[in-house]
């Protein structure tokens, strides 16, 4: 198949071009580089031995977009163009709103003006909220009791593409809700920009480990859970990756919603524990106050995906770890 990957120069969206050329896919890639690298793209060529066609637009230039997909018979679009970082919506909301928002409604316009049929979302666990269940089904709320901005517009997104699927019959749109990636290819020559201190908290005990930090604050050790501090599922990004390609050789009409992660919860503590294993460091930190927002548990029920796109993760928790020192040490030397 030919599939125009928005984003495919980002964290995600890299793994996922790889896993596609390595399964015989035709790729090209659209992304303004905010979040993602020119260097990227030659890496994945140089991983997968194949060239890719970049095309250098923001998502949200809607006649850009159609220009594109007019000269071109795309099969599919795997959508990943967006912003990602949770506090930072919530200090620049309208900058949010509009890259996420508004490039979801360009993407459909143009799709919808080429006659593509197939969308696969990249969206997020965080539009559950404050889940009152454990394991997270797909079944459960979503928009209500969400603590940010980041999460409205996966929420928001989630909307706009149900209606559209509910209008036309032969529309097939595959929504993945994420739970937490971490880790980098195995490579370690690809694995997203970094060039700040990092939102999430596999990088960034990786970069108290290469002593770029001095210490990991853990916000919160009082929660019910079997440490005090918050858990959850850390799902490696090539696993990740490859569910896309499970749902993108999935096609059935309609709307399909599936959660991606690995159905088991690790605590911030045993995260910094395994990574100390790994690295063979002593990763120090200190408690904080819990952040607003932040609940003690959660994790994904993946039986859907499981049943539905015959996938399942593979990889474990110190997989990513080692994967993720791996690329730490290559970004140092």
């Amino acid at each position: 198949m030919h599939i125009l990957v928005t984003g495919g120069a980002g964290y995600i969206g890299s793994h996922t071009v790889i896993e596609l050329l390595e399964s015989g896919h035709e790729v090209e890639i659209v992304d303004n580089l905010v979040n993602g690298e020119q260097e990227t793209i030659s890496q994945v060529k140089e991983i997968s031995g194949m060239d890719i066609p970049f095309h250098e637009i923001d998502a949200r230039n809607t006649e850009e977009l159609i220009e594109l997909v007019s000269k071109s018979s795309f099969d599919a679009v795997i959508h990943f163009a967006g912003l990602k970082a949770i506090g930072e919506s919530v200090s620049d909301p309208l900058r949010y709103y509009s890259n996420n928002v508004g490039s979801t409604l360009s993407v459909l316009k143009a799709m919808q003006f080429a006659g593509i049929p197939r969308l696969i979302f990249s969206s997020s666990a965080t539009v559950y909220g404050s889940p009152v269940e454990l394991p997270v089904k797909e079944t459960a709320p979503v928009g209500s009791n969400l603590t940010n901005p980041y999460g409205r517009t996966k929420f928001m997104s989630e909307e706009i593409i149900t209606d559209l699927t509910a209008l036309d019959s032969n529309f097939e749109a595959s929504i993945l809700r994420y739970f937490n990636p971490v880790g980098r290819h195995p490579s370690g020559l690809i694995g997203g920009r970094l060039l700040r201190k990092p939102d999430n908290l596999a990088p960034f005990i990786a970069g108290v480990a290469a002593e770029k930090y001095p210490y990991v604050e853990v916000f919160g050790n009082d929660y019910d859970t079997l440490d005090g501090t918050g858990v959850r599922d850390y799902i490696h990004v090539s696993d990740l990756a490859r569910g896309h390609l499970a749902a993108l050789e999935n096609s059935r009409p309609g709307l399909h919603t599936y959660n991606l992660g690995t159905g088991k919860g690790t605590s911030v503590l045993e995260l910094i524990n395994i990574f100390g294993d790994v690295t063979g460091k002593v990763i120090p930190y200190k408690i904080a106050n819990r952040r607003q927002g932040d609940v003690a548990e959660s994790f994904a029920d993946v039986t859907k995906a499981r049943n539905e796109l015959h996938w399942i993760a593979k990889k474990s928790v110190a997989d990513a770890c080692e994967d993720e020192w791996r690329w730490q040490s290559r970004r140092r030397s």
